[in-house]
Parts: structure tokens; sequence; C-alpha cells
């Protein structure tokens, strides 16, 4: 009998033991498309009509997911499409001070939201695309920006006007499903910018938030339609999910800056919950005492926030934060706004959706609550790609697969 030597017989099984655990990741060629509902709390489905996603429970599954802290919109969509905490993928609040730069980065100003240094991490379309899998997004937070020098196969330009409505954003995901085999993605990420905006305005229990709420329902419901009557419908997976939730505020439960601060004390104070005070030289103890006399709010020095938090570490943290507790604001001036998010994940109010059905996931489940910094590697699961380090937990997701 031959003997091979010791280190054929190593290099033998590091070849076997590399194919068993890439294959781990060959999922075959199902089809994922994960919607992204704006601001749509997690119980909405109980306190609104929602006759569509109610469908979905009894052919899926359904489960309450934690956003991560901050609870808004543009930290949100990132970790779902990294599996990043903010403080790690650099979108550390919808605006932010930029302390190397200089400038202030707001997801509503086209030079720093365009501008793909502030965007850490790889995204999901990144990753899928490396490995050879096609992929699109409808107007999906960084979608149309060059981060890391990808964009998805397919995309479009939240700035190019007119932008689609609610019902062509649809159309355009069941159009590229429709596409040839060679030329269809296997990913599609969709955003829809409401109840979000409705929310604000009229509160998570307004008698229009729950118009929105079934208009919004009655879409997915045309998405499960249009999904059912592709010939390959077997193969794919819908995902509903939201970036974040909404709770009730009120001007009356409003903390004013100035009321409290003197502007000597600060340079700059940005965001809304929380709020990120940029402190002058030796003022970091007088902004900390000054409105730790106030209830409702937690104040923290950049050093001590709460690990629970996952917040901190990013540069451009504020010397102090402010943490107000849910349904109370602190900032310049109250608005009109009836109901507000951004607040700590623990919250409920903060808590969204998570529904899914397709032949990767059981039928008619209920899972336990989750982080959405699963989501991610969800998503590379379901592809069968292998995913870049994320904060994600691989058991948080696996409650709801077919495995």
């Amino acid at each position: 009998m031959r003997l091979y030597p010791f280190r054929i017989l190593l290099a033998l099984f590091f070849i076997l033991f590399t194919q068993s655990l890439y294959s781990a990741y060959d999922k075959g060629d199902n089809y994922t498309v994960i919607v992204s509902l704006d601001g749509f709390r997690q119980d909405y489905p109980q306190i609104h009509n929602t006759p569509n996603l109610d469908k979905i429970k009894k052919s899926g599954v359904y489960a309450t997911m934690r956003p991560s802290y901050p609870a808004s919109t543009f930290p949100n969509h990132y970790t779902l499409i990294t599996g990043l905490v903010p403080d790690h993928h650099g979108i550390i609040n919808n605006s932010f001070w930029d302390r190397e730069n200089n400038i202030q980065y707001n997801m509503g100003d086209s030079i720093t939201r365009n501008n793909p240094m502030y965007y850490k991490g790889e995204t999901i379309w990144a990753t899928a695309q490396r490995q050879g899998v096609k992929t699109g997004s409808v107007y999906w937070v960084g979608s149309d920006i060059p981060i890391n020098n990808t964009f998805p196969y397919l995309y479009k330009v939240w700035a190019e006007k007119p932008r689609l409505n609610f019902a062509q954003r649809v159309d355009t995901t069941l159009a590229w499903l429709n596409r040839s085999e060679q030329e269809r993605p296997r990913l599609i990420t969709l955003y829809l910018d409401e109840p979000d905006g409705t929310g604000h305005r009229a509160g998570p229990k307004g008698v229009e938030t729950g118009d929105m709420v079934l208009k919004i329902d009655s879409l997915i419901g045309k998405l499960i339609d249009g999904i059912a009557m592709l010939p390959f419908s077997e193969k794919v997976n819908l995902i509903i999910t939201s970036d974040h939730g909404m709770t009730d505020v009120s001007s009356e439960r409003y903390y004013k800056i100035d009321d409290s601060l003197k502007p000597s004390w600060y340079e700059r104070a940005i965001g809304a919950n929380p709020t990120s005070i940029y402190a002058r030289s030796h003022n970091v103890d007088s902004i900390v005492f000054a409105l730790s006399k106030l209830k409702h709010l937690k104040v923290y020095k950049k050093k001590d926030i709460p690990k629970s938090l996952n917040y901190g570490t990013n540069n451009d943290v504020g010397d102090v934060i402010v943490v107000a507790d849910c349904g109370w604001q602190f900032g310049y001036k109250a608005g009109s706004a009836k109901g507000a998010h951004g607040y700590d994940p623990k919250n409920k109010d903060m808590s969204v959706i998570f529904y899914a059905y397709g032949p990767d996931f059981k039928k008619n489940y209920k899972g336990k609550t989750f982080d959405n910094t699963a989501i991610y590697p969800l998503l590379c699961h379901l592809l069968g790609v292998k995913p870049s380090a994320n904060d994600g937990n691989v058991r948080q997701y696996e409650q709801f697969i077919i495995k």
C-alpha cells in the first residue's frame, strides 16, 4: 500500500474541508425580494388594516425585529444591507458632524449623501456581485452611490425626476423579475418611503396613518400577485420589513437646548434622538451637569455611552449625546409633528415588522424577536454567497429558514 506524505494528506483534507464549507452557501437558483416600508411599526398590523400581510402570516414566517441605534432611516437602511450597526458602518444618524472634514453630513444634502466615503462596510449587492450573483435595487439607501466603486446591476437613482411612485416601483420590481434568466437579478431591494411621513404628521395611531398603511398593504398584495404569475414563482422568497418604528410625541414633551445650555459651551448640536453635542474645550462636564437636571433625558459623555446601544466608538459621535426617553424630544424648536423615532431600540414602539415567505422559509411560523443586523447574513444565505464581516448573529435568522 502506498503511503502519502503528511503534507499531501493535509492538502487533501484542506481541499475537502473548503469544499464542504462553501457547499453551505450553495443555495441553488432561488430569488429574493426584500421590501422596506419606512416607519412601519411592529404593531401596525394589529391597530390598522393589513389583509395582505395577514395572509403572509399563514403562508410564511413573521416576527418582531429590533432596529439598531439610532432607530432612524439612513442608519438602519444601511445596517440592513451591511449587517453592521451604525457606529461601525459610519452613518451614525440622519445628520451628524464630520469632524475630519469639518462639514455636516445630512441625508437631505446631495453632496454629502452621495459621497461614498461615509459608507463603510460591504453592501449586499457588492457581496453578491463579487460572487457572480446579479442584484437590483429600487431606491434603497446607498444603492445609487458608488460605494467601493460598486452599484447593483440594476438600480434607480433617487435624484432623477420624475421619481417613481409606489405602484411604479412595484411594477419595476416585477419587470426586472420578468427579464430573461441571464438578465434578471436574484436579489431586489425595494424601498417605499411610507408610512413614515404620514406617521410623523398624524401620529402612529392616526386615521391618516391607518389609511396609508392600508394603501401600502394593497401594494404588497400587488407584488404578491405579480410574483405568483411568474413561471418560476415557487423559487421566489419575499421579505417585508422596515427600518424603524414610530411613537407619539407632543410639543409639550419637548426640551429646548437654549433653555439649559449657554451657546458658548458648545460649537454645535446636531441630530435628534439622539442629539450629538460637539463641545468647546473644558465644557463637557458643564453640559452634562446642566442637562442631567432634566427629567426624561439621559445624558452621556461619549466614553460613557451604554454598551447596549452599540454606539460611541465612531469618531463623529458628539462629545456628549442626549438620549431622550421614548416620546420626549430635545432640540432647538418644537414642531407640529405627532410622531417621531430614533429612540432606544429596546422601546417596542421602535421595533418593526418582519414577514417572509418562499421556498427557503418555514410556513405559519411565529419567530422570536431578533436584531436587524441579522438581515444581511440572512440575504447572503438565501443567495448562496459568503458574507463579509458583519455584526449579525446567524442563529437569529436560522429560526426562520428550512435547513
